[in-house]
């Protein structure tokens, strides 16, 4: 029945065969390692001005300086992962670059902030392309929620189905993003030399309005310029999808890299010196892209195109993490810091596991966080520069290898965005960590010890399976002790004790646990009738303390199995398996608890034979 439903939803199991790598166009790549980057320009300029906000309208002057600021900053990030670009072709993440040059640790807190990129991704791009629609459509505010929660669950839908990245289909809203921006700057940066563009109206429901004045500090600075390097988010993701990009792949990603920056240089500047011109103020329940859209398209067929283009390259950008979380996850859970489950393919060729878990975890946070770009952004720009910073570090210590002397221009390149990222990171962190930049710090500590304890726990697990530390011995039918647990005298029982006594073990035992007297005298009759040269032991508790008193007659078997000269003792328990779900709980799970009793005592060593019969 599930069979069949999975079928219905996601299609067909596909073969390991049917797997193909498609490899992008430059224009193609621009457009799938593009949309992350760019998307932010949607939202980068109003968290510059929700915090200038805070200190009247004349902090707005500001908003250029700090955007230029951003803007170098862009740069020097795309020229320090283009060199990232040329030493890891086989795709340079954080993980990877901090693992070989730094050591474990470092490679699993670079880990650790991806996965935090990652499910934030998803969830800001969610809410700020939401965002985008209720701008347009304002009726629609209160069901944001809802309507973030359902774009998930899309999301993972098609996923699931293994719908890939396909350049043609992507690079569409990508471009009509890119061409729509491009046309509200053109346009709005020549109605601002004429001087035909009209001022902001004055909204209702500016955001700064609810928060008393600040003075304009150097405190109050950094928290803007922290907030606008939301604009580098998914800069990065070029490098580590070079082997998607037709040959020569590192010239080319090399290529589009820059080109992005630039791009998005352009659109970010564009954006907050329309914004500055025209006296913007972020509300509550309109972007400052739609209040800028609106004062240079006015509620025309264009204005909707800006914001239904925004809430697509949004969409776009939310769907980036479901090629890369589950990627990454199974890559760390092959190293064995994952359960292994995630680095299974599901039926239809893709990492089930990690597209549900990025699904669950962002739409959890979209619900913590009520669908608030605002609250989401501290936590998100300080993991994004965490993971920069690492990947630059491990650069340098790359090139040590590699040797200084001879990549000089290359190490001062990550030298220089090593202290630039580094920088940005320490003032994200202390300017917004009261505001949920915080957030970061035991979320890393959590991961990193849970992903060591699932490490040590495939370590213990590989040794005692080991064939080089395994003492192999035949262990002969005479040294083998069988203890056949016995509920009832029934038909599964005596199957059972005719399974065990084909092995011809050394010594064959029942084992039963009654009640009362007058049961245990009545079960021992009968089974000395049908199995006198199997004999029973019965412990008798009122109490009906069946896996303690199982427990503790293994226990003693086995010491003196083993004090007779036996080696081996193997517990044979009946069990009935249902086959349907329904019939599954009209059953009592004694026999299974009993099995993983036995197997979790720690002090016994007995093994487990079961032995079941299916009832329909």
């Amino acid at each position: 029945m599930f069979k069949s439903i999975r079928h219905y939803l996601l299609g067909k199991t596909l073969a390991i065969r049917e797997t193909a790598e498609e490899k992008l166009t430059n224009f193609q790549a621009l457009a799938i390692f593009g949309s992350d980057a760019l998307s932010s320009t949607a939202y980068a300029t109003e968290e510059i001005l929700l915090v200038l906000a805070l200190a009247g309208a004349m902090a707005s002057s500001h908003l250029l300086p700090i955007s230029l600021a951003i803007a170098l900053l862009i740069l020097m990030v795309a020229f320090s992962y283009r060199e990232i670009i040329y030493a890891y072709p086989q795709g340079g993440g954080v993980y990877n670059v901090a693992k070989e040059n730094l050591g474990e640790t470092p490679g699993l807190i670079g880990a650790s902030s991806l996965v935090f990129d990652y499910i934030l991704t998803v969830t800001v791009s969610v809410a700020a392309g939401v965002a985008a629609i209720t701008s347009a459509f304002p009726s629609l505010y209160p069901y944001r929620i809802l309507m973030g929660l359902l774009v998930i669950l899309f999301l993972m839908w098609i996923n699931l189905k293994g719908v890939r990245s396909s350049g043609r289909i992507f690079s569409l809203p990508t471009y009509i993003f890119i061409a729509t921006i491009l046309g509200l700057l053109i346009i709005g940066i020549i109605r601002v030399i004429f001087g035909i563009l009209p001022k902001a109206a004055i909204l209702t429901d500016v955001t700064a309005t609810a928060l008393p004045l600040q003075a304009l500090s150097l405190l109050l600075i950094l928290r803007a310029f922290s907030s606008g390097c939301a604009a580098l988010t998914g800069i990065e993701a070029t490098s580590n999808g070079v082997r998607a990009f037709k040959e020569p792949e590192t010239k080319n990603a090399g290529k589009i890299l820059l080109r992005l920056a630039i791009l998005l240089i352009f659109i970010f500047l564009g954006i907050g010196f329309l914004s500055s011109q025209v006296g913007l103020v972020p509300a509550q329940s309109e972007t400052i892209l739609s209040q800028v859209a609106k004062i240079v398209f006015g509620k025309t067929p264009f204005y909707f195109l800006t914001q239904i283009a925004t809430f697509l390259i949004l969409f776009l950008a939310a769907n980036t993490p479901y090629a890369g979380f589950p990627r990454m996850v199974a890559l760390q859970a092959q190293d064995g810091y994952w359960p292994k489950q995630f680095s299974l393919l599901g039926s239809r060729l893709v990492f089930s596991n990690g597209i549900v878990a990025l699904s669950i975890v962002s739409a959890i946070l979209l619900l913590l966080f009520k669908g608030n770009v605002h609250t989401l952004i501290p936590m998100y720009a300080v993991g994004v520069f965490l993971g920069f910073s690492l990947s630059q570090l491990g650069m340098i210590f790359y090139w040590k290898k590699q040797g200084f002397g001879k990549h000089l221009k290359s190490v001062m390149i990550n030298f220089i965005g090593f202290i630039a990222t580094g920088t940005v990171f320490m003032v994200v962190l202390f300017s917004k960590f009261i505001y949920g930049a915080w957030i970061l710090l035991p979320t890393i500590l959590i991961l990193l010890f849970v992903m060591k304890k699932i490490k040590k726990h495939y370590q213990n697990v590989e040794k005692i399976l080991s064939l080089e530390e395994t003492e192999f011995l035949r262990v002969l039918p005479e040294k083998i002790m069988m203890i056949v647990f016995v509920s009832k005298l029934n038909r599964l029982a005596i199957e059972t004790a005719l399974f065990a006594r084909g092995f011809k073990p050394g010594e064959i035992k029942a084992f039963h646990i009654a009640f009362d007297e007058k049961e245990a005298t009545e079960l021992k009759n009968e089974w000395e009738i049908r199995f006198s040269e199997i004999p029973m032991d019965i412990v008798i508790d009122e109490f009906r303390e069946i896996i303690p008193h199982a427990l503790n007659y293994i226990r003693n078997m086995e010491k003196q199995w083993k004090e007779s000269g036996g080696e081996k003792v193997i517990a044979v328990i009946p069990m009935v398996v249902p086959t349907s779900i329904f019939d599954n709980f009209l059953h009592n799970k004694t026999a299974e608890e009993l099995a993983n009793a036995i197997r979790k005592d720690p002090e016994n060593n007995a093994e487990i034979l079961e032995n079941y019969i299916k009832v329909h």
